[in-house]
């Protein structure tokens, strides 16, 4: 065949409608009823039919309906508003610039494998995407100078089709980016924008195509292009396809073209975010940069870059996180090590523990700790086991000190709440939901909701859940090629006056997704009572290599054909952010069901929450804190936060399931008061969920912690480091080097303390140590005491430090110093003396890993 000349057709709109294509092209109308309304009103069957996507809804949209519409001075008079409300949205001033106008011109790039913004922009799998996604809409809520990466996958994730035995099946339809609300980047030319990207027998060409979420641009990053190798085209193709090597050509990709994009287009970021490891390559292209372009050493540019750099990770076990074999690594980033001046050697451990371990597999996650000078965990609890499972990073300090801090996850509110509540909070909380979203006093109006319409709201929610779920069902039944009974099954299924559970997430095995059916017997009992009727609706897909996950999808849809269970038990397939929104605003009660502490986060419960929705869970990731702030009032707690290695625990804790769902949940929902049949202790607890819930697990307040604990501190320290001819990361890369040097020589000599073996509360215990620094000064090292209850055992359970001061300097040449340890608990306590290096220009003290104990 000759050589294709390609072409794009757009849509040919009235000149009144042209701003409805504007508004199409940046997606804040996905969370802005004023935006999504226009395109509804278009042809509310149609948009239905192209799953949100307005751009295929404008380019299949009948001309005399455009026509039609343009004529009409009510939808132009709509549509001017909605693009009056957009422009303000872009221009006004954001948080981020009033409360630090010092970080005035720095821009922060935030790298992620998978963005989950709309079903429409079908470039995300689940919980990680979606998390992302919801951080970019906040960004642009609070007027964050920062930009999105990612990549543009040709096939995305996979879309999930169930066989007549319930087995998933997975397709992978290609993307079409001209058919979606994606602009291409051009050069000052009017060419497309392309950058290179190295790889070991060849360069790889992207195009960049550019994603507005209101004020953010996302750039994602297209490989499939003529001028590549077919193998080359595909590094862009599924999200989490492939195997090892693929997945290293994808990462490089992600990381290294990441930046090069950003460079490109004139956009050099002060912050890179690493949202999990998968981008961890763009410090080896960051540091690279530094080095050509300052003429400096590698341990100088990586100073420059570490304090600049996050790392969010989201994995709590090991075996979760991307590690490679280091001959691959080694072959992929040999055109890189040449220039970074490291050897083999000194190049794969940057990815190990223990950089002297040879044998070590490359781990990302280990690239990006060592890289960077933030890192956190997605909750509370899983920055404890993050802390524990990388604790071989930092081997001499007790796990409660690792600096691995926790920012626990939350949802972009309006993204996820539902039209109809929305309006009730508009009514009664005022228009500022939306954006106060973690303003708690303005969530205490919700407690002045009339029972009645709340009610009433959620009621309508449920029925909206049961008819979209007939749909769906029917969809896929059809699509099987299914009988005429199960088609008019699928027109049955549910009761709208049901008490509805809902689970919907990955299927991994650890989420436990079919805990509820241990005992078929109890289940059936639970759901066939027709006074108090419960339903279960399931969605998810499980990673297309995932068989026990699979496994889990087959048990439930078979469970759904228990002739007791028949209509009361659902799965729908093709899980989506369109489902999900359904879902959380739909159901009565959130079941979550992990093996503690394997659910990092958990980000579902959370858009239940805010649609009024009770959590029954098991405590783990955002819900352990959730219950330990609020108890009852939010829903249920499965167990007591107990830990088992293996399933173990699974019997007993389906048993306290049963009991919950029994006991508590049934009978609370299904006591109605005799006026208007309204359950007034389920409303309560709705209440108390809203008020309490909604303003601490959003994500206005995690970006807001974000840019406190680690943006704004990052591009101070930045500033500091390379201002000038790179001076302090000069300064601290020679003060390192020197303590280094010096580190044999430091010793603790003698411990002296108040010689009494009792102490009355409240009053201190003064301790002296005598330290020899060797060629070091006092200035240069912190000497202190770390202390703590021991709990009637050996080890401390949760330290305390207290930083001793200089004393004085001793006829031989060592240094004593003192401190007091304040006694404010009685039992039995110890403390221990050390040395660590200290500089003020270090993010935080274990930047060098260097400790000494007495």
């Amino acid at each position: 065949m000759s050589t294709l000349r390609h072409f794009t057709v757009v849509p040919r709109l009235p000149p009144s409608l042209q701003r409805l294509r504007d508004i199409a092209y940046n997606l804040w109308w996905s969370w802005t009823p004023a935006g999504e309304e226009l395109f509804v009103r278009l042809d509310p069957d149609l948009w239905a039919k192209v799953r949100g996507n307005p751009i295929e809804l404008l380019s299949r949209a009948d001309q005399a309906r455009l026509d039609e519409l343009a004529a009409d001075d009510a939808f132009t008079s709509q549509l001017d508003t909605a693009w009056q409300t957009l422009q303000r949205y872009t221009l006004r001033e954001g948080w981020f610039s009033r409360s630090f106008p010092d970080a005035a011109g720095a821009r922060i790039a935030y790298f992620s494998m998978e963005y989950g913004i709309h079903e429409c922009l079908p470039i995300y799998s689940g919980g990680l995407g979606v998390l992302a996604g919801d951080h970019l809409k906040t960004a642009s809520d609070l007027g964050l100078p920062l930009v999105g990466v990612g990549l543009a996958y040709a096939e995305g994730y996979f879309r999930q089709a169930l066989n007549a035995d319930g087995w998933q099946g997975e397709r992978y339809p290609i993307n079409d980016w001209r058919r979606m609300p994606v602009a291409p980047v051009l050069d000052g030319a009017g060419n497309r924008l392309i950058i290179r990207v190295q790889y070991p027998e060849t360069i790889v060409q992207a195009q960049l195509w550019k994603v507005q979420v209101g004020r953010v641009p996302l750039l994602l990053l297209d490989a499939n292009l003529q001028e590549n190798a077919p193998a080359d085209r595909a590094i862009t193709g599924p999200l989490y396809g492939g195997d090892q090597e693929f997945r290293v050509r994808q990462e490089i990709m992600l990381g290294i073209g990441g930046i090069h994009a950003l460079a490109a287009m004139g956009l050099s970021p002060t912050i890179c975010h690493m949202n999990e490891g998968h981008s961890a390559f763009l410090a080896i292209e960051r540091i690279s940069r530094v080095m050509r372009e300052r003429g400096v050493s590698f341990y100088v540019a990586s100073e420059a870059n570490s304090a600049a750099n996050i790392f969010t990770t989201h994995t709590p076990v090991p075996a979760g996180n991307d590690a490679f074999d280091p001959a691959l690594v080694r072959r992929y980033l040999e055109p890189y090590r040449a220039a970074l001046g490291l050897s083999d050697v000194e190049l794969l451990g940057l990815g190990r523990i223990d950089p002297r371990d040879q044998a070590a597999p490359f781990s990302m996650p280990v690239l990006a700790f060592r890289t960077s000078d933030h890192y956190n965990g997605v909750s509370e609890l899983h920055g404890e086991v993050s802390r524990k499972m990388w604790q071989g990073l930092w081997p001499d300090l007790p796990a409660d000190e690792i600096p691995i801090e926790s920012i626990t996850n939350g949802v972009h509110t309006s993204s996820w709440v539902s039209y109809e509540m929305g309006s009730l909070f508009t009514r009664y909380l005022g228009p500022r939901w939306a954006e106060a979203s973690d303003d708690p006093e303005l969530w205490e109006r919700a407690y002045e909701i009339p029972d009645a319409e709340l009610w009433q709201v959620h009621e309508h929610r449920r029925h909206r859940l049961v008819q979209h779920a007939r749909q769906w069902l029917r969809a896929a039944a059809e699509n099987r090629g299914a009988g005429r009974e199960e088609l008019s099954l699928a027109d049955e299924v549910l009761d709208p006056q049901a008490l509805t559970i809902g689970f919907a997430r990955r299927f991994a095995t650890y989420k436990r997704a079919a805990l509820l059916f241990r005992d078929l017997d109890r289940v059936r009992r639970l759901l066939a009572d027709p006074q108090r009727p419960v339903q279960l609706v399931f969605a998810g897909k499980a990673h297309p290599q995932d068989r026990g996950g699979k496994e889990l999808i087959r048990s439930i849809v078979h469970a759904s054909r228990d002739t007791a269970l028949r209509g009361r038990v659902v799965f729908i397939e093709d899980y989506d952010m369109r489902i999900a929104r359904a879902m959380v605003s739909g159901v009565d009660v959130w079941l979550n069901t992990p093996r503690r502490p394997l659910e990092a986060s958990g980000t579902s419960g959370m858009k239940a929450a805010a649609n009024g929705a009770l959590n029954v869970s098991v405590l783990d990731g955002w819900f352990a804190e959730a219950w330990r702030d609020h108890g009852w009032k939010v829903g249920w707690a499965i167990g007591r936060g107990e830990e088992y290695p293996d399933d173990s625990g699974d019997a007993r804790e389906a048993e306290l399931l049963y009991d919950l769902l029994e006991r508590e949940v049934v009978p609370l929902f299904f006591a109605r008061d005799g006026i208007g049949r309204l359950p007034r202790g389920w409303l309560e607890r709705m209440k108390h969920t809203i008020v309490n819930l909604v303003p601490m697990f959003n994500t206005a307040r995690m970006v807001r912690e974000y840019a406190r604990r680690f943006y704004v501190p990052g591009i101070k320290l930045s500033h500091k480091l390379t201002d000038g001819d790179l001076a302090g990361a000069k300064a601290l890369t020679a003060w390192k080097e020197r303590v280094r040097q010096a580190w044999p020589g430091v010793a603790v000599s003698d411990i002296r303390m108040d010689s009494r073996d009792e102490l009355a509360v409240g009053e201190p215990l003064q301790v002296t140590v005598s330290v020899k620094l060797g060629a070091l000064t006092p200035d240069d090292v912190a000497v202190e005491l770390y202390h703590g209850p021991t709990g009637g055992g050996f080890e401390i359970t949760h330290g305390n430090l207290v930083r001793m001061q200089v004393v004085q300097r001793e006829s031989d040449g060592q240094w004593r110093f003192g401190g007091a340890i304040a006694t404010s608990e009685s039992g039995a306590h110890a403390f221990a003396a050390r040395v660590i290096p200290y500089n003020d220009a270090m993010t935080h003290p274990y930047e060098t890993s260097l400790i000494r104990w007495a």
